[in-house]
């Protein structure tokens, strides 16, 4: 069940989380600016698909090593000066991707953009759980930024790049100096509303359990799966649905949008019906509808292929927030490493997939690459099968 906070302190809740939401949705832009940026690569520089995959790979595979050591640092101290301070890297890496014509230097500056996004996400999520005093509902709202941020990533890029070119991408360091702001707010908001031990460490509570490291790496497994099909079609939908529906740019960009606008119900959603249903059951549902979802996408040709990107958008995003939760709890007493494995290490190894999907794209066609993505909803459900909801015995569900 959902722990609600007693009724004298609803705001102090609602304006830490509503502040660490605005935030998450500046650091994200910076996740779905590189994908974003792809089509303009491949049209301004003439890159492959190849190439093009290679630069969301730069971005993921720092991301994907580097988070869950950040993880394990706010495991043992807070470093709540992350926050702000990564929020400005990540942006920077993105906006100088478009400077210069080196394949090289843009590899390095999403990198550097993808080590800032590491950084933030493990000590943005134990603050959060920590200000959402164990709602599921309030989480899914701070995953929410993200998914909005995703959103608006490419309006942003095309906006920016459509009409100054790639040149133009230092704009994009705009909502990083923003979120930065929104960071400091947060943290001022969060210290009103609880105290700290002496020694500076949140007032977190102790944990009452042990660490389910078998459960938890199931759960990471279910994750990598799902990160797989979400990388792969943020990166490839945009120039995927051009082919299909001869929409043009203006169509890429639209599908991309869909896809990751259908993200911020689906975590919305994903809240509501886990405090209603539990978690689990909300989490195998999601991953059983996305398998027909990703099928349609592939399969399904003209306008109608916008409405099963929207459901697979919401599919793969409602059990977001409840990875985060569920990460937590299988390791109560590691809830830093725990976020940085189920936001970072698991999420961004999708993107080690997109160079072979890229290959293949180039080899045959993007729907043949495309196609495998189908069946890796399947395989999640089956490792999530017998999970069971933390903290009971196997029977329970909730």
């Amino acid at each position: 069940m959902e722990h609600r906070p007693p009724p004298g302190r609803k705001p102090r809740t609602r304006r830490p989380i509503a502040l660490l939401a605005l935030g998450h949705a500046c650091v994200d832009v910076y996740q779905g600016a590189v994908a974003a940026l792809v089509p303009f690569f491949v049209a301004e520089r003439a890159y492959s698909y190849a190439a093009a995959s290679g630069i969301v790979l730069a971005a993921s595979l720092l991301s994907s090593v580097v988070q869950p050591l950040f993880g394990a640092l706010t495991d043992r101290w807070a470093l709540p000066w992350l926050l702000p301070v990564s929020t400005v890297v990540g942006g920077a890496g993105v906006a100088l991707a478009g400077v210069g014509g080196h394949y090289g230097l843009t590899l390095l500056a999403v990198a550097v953009s993808g080590v800032g996004v590491a950084a933030y996400h493990p000590e943005a999520a134990r603050v959060a759980r920590r200000a959402s005093r164990g709602s599921h509902t309030a989480m899914s709202w701070f995953s929410l930024g993200g998914n909005v941020g995703f959103a608006t990533a490419p309006l942003l890029v095309s906006a920016v790049v459509a009409t100054g070119g790639l040149r133009a991408s230092p704009l994009l360091v705009v909502p990083a100096l923003a979120g930065a702001a929104l960071c400091v707010a947060a943290l001022r908001s969060v210290r009103a509303g609880e105290g700290a031990d002496p020694k500076g460490r949140p007032a977190d509570p102790a944990p009452a359990a042990e660490d389910d490291w078998p459960s938890f790496l199931r759960l990471s497994g279910a994750i990598v799966c799902r990160s797989i099909v979400f990388t792969g079609l943020s990166t490839f939908i945009a120039l995927y649905v051009r082919e299909r529906t001869g929409g043009g740019e203006v169509g890429g960009t639209a599908a991309l949008f869909v896809l990751y606008l259908g993200g911020a119900a689906g975590t919305v959603a994903g809240g509501r019906l886990a405090a209603r249903h539990g978690r689990l059951p909300v989490v195998r549902w999601s991953y059983a509808a996305s398998v027909l979802a990703v099928a349609g996408v592939v399969l399904v040709p003209g306008p109608l292929l916008y409405v099963f990107v929207a459901l697979t958008s919401a599919g793969l995003y409602v059990p977001f927030s409840l990875h985060i939760t569920l990460g937590q709890d299988y390791l109560p007493r590691r809830m830093g490493t725990a976020s940085g494995v189920t936001l970072g290490l698991t999420v961004s190894i999708g993107g080690l997939a997109s160079p072979l999907i890229g290959a293949v794209a180039d080899a045959a066609s993007l729907r043949t690459a495309l196609a495998p993505l189908v069946a890796l909803p399947a395989v999640g459900w089956l490792l999530l099968r017998t999970l069971r909801e933390p903290g009971t015995e196997p029977a329970a569900g909730s």
